[in-house]
């Protein structure tokens, strides 16, 4: 390929008429990202200011500094909430790593591949259906009275359970409902993982007469070890993200003390009591704290099994 007078490598009329088609195609998309993602910044501001909803966004309104953040850090409540989104969020990391992995190594073993395409489909359908929608459908199931999980209870000598009542059960129905709900979506990447292990590996491991359980050990495991740990560390970053839509359409006052989470209290604090400086604050903080974490595990990530966004 011939240079330029600067001595750079020319690059070919074909390849940038190629590559200006595809730079066209993102502008829709970049608009997007600005409108909905960029411009909505400016709204920062309102956690530094005694917001008043009349003057507007661009009004003159009172700029009282850090005064939003010492109110919500004196919040009663606000060390319990904090506690409470650790909590949630981080068992739901540890279940959500260790339940797709066991269901794709289960589904991995099944020796027709319809058979796997099927169950696989059928515990990756409820990553599509809304929280609004599961929410009815759990609210059912687990009525202390009608619901088919007391039912179930009953009939072995056991007392009903209010699950969405009860704060120290409460937590536990969040997590396990979640990991539900996520399962086949996770078990995706791993599949995919696990496809690109060399085949001649499991070849010879039957040939030297290994069991199933020593080929998931010692080939399927160390083979998709990598992924496990990206995902793992990634997934670190949403630590301060508990899930609203489930926990909201889920939780009620009863399940405060244990249930409530620092996007369910700025919800309350900016739409419910319309403290909208004190609600910026808390959202500017957990935002901080996790755009933090996700820079420092992608950046853990890189060295340890050197993934990298470009």
């Amino acid at each position: 390929m011939p240079n330029d007078k600067c001595g750079r490598r020319a690059v070919p009329v074909r390849k940038k008429q190629k590559n200006l088609s595809l730079y066209l195609m993102l502008i829709p998309a970049t608009v997007v990202l600005i409108v909905f993602a960029y411009i909505p910044l400016v709204g920062i501001k309102i956690a530094f200011e005694d917001f008043v909803p009349a003057k507007g966004l661009f009004g003159k309104q009172e700029f009282i500094g850090l005064d939003n953040f010492r109110y919500a850090f004196s919040l009663p409540n606000f060390g319990h909430v904090v506690l409470n989104t650790v909590f949630i969020a981080g068992v739901k990391l540890i279940l959500g790593l260790v339940f797709p992995i066991a269901a794709t190594l289960l589904l991995n073993e099944l020796p027709l591949n319809r058979y796997r395409k099927t169950v696989q489909t059928i515990i990756y359908l409820p990553h599509f259906i809304s929280w609004v929608v599961l929410a009815g459908i759990f609210n059912d199931m687990l009525s202390p009275t009608t619901g088919v999980f007391n039912r179930c209870l009953e009939m072995i000598g056991l007392e009903p359970v209010y699950f969405l009542g009860n704060k120290k059960v409460f937590p536990w129905v969040m997590i396990f409902t979640d990991c539900w709900k996520e399962l086949g979506f996770s078990t995706i990447v791993y599949l995919a993982a696990i496809a690109g292990i060399d085949p001649q590996l499991y070849e010879a491991a039957r040939m030297d007469g290994a069991s199933r359980w020593k080929v998931m050990w010692h080939i399927t495991l160390p083979g998709i070890a990598s992924i496990i740990v990206l995902m793992a560390l990634l997934s670190i970053g949403n630590i301060f993200n508990a899930g609203f839509d489930q926990i909201y359409n889920m939780y009620s006052p009863q399940v405060y003390e244990t249930g409530d989470v620092l996007d369910t209290l700025i919800y309350r604090l900016g739409l419910m009591e319309a403290q909208y400086g004190v609600s910026a604050a808390v959202g500017l903080m957990k935002s901080a704290i996790t755009a933090a974490l996700i820079g420092i595990f992608y950046f853990i990530a890189y060295k340890v099994v050197d993934y990298r966004i470009f």
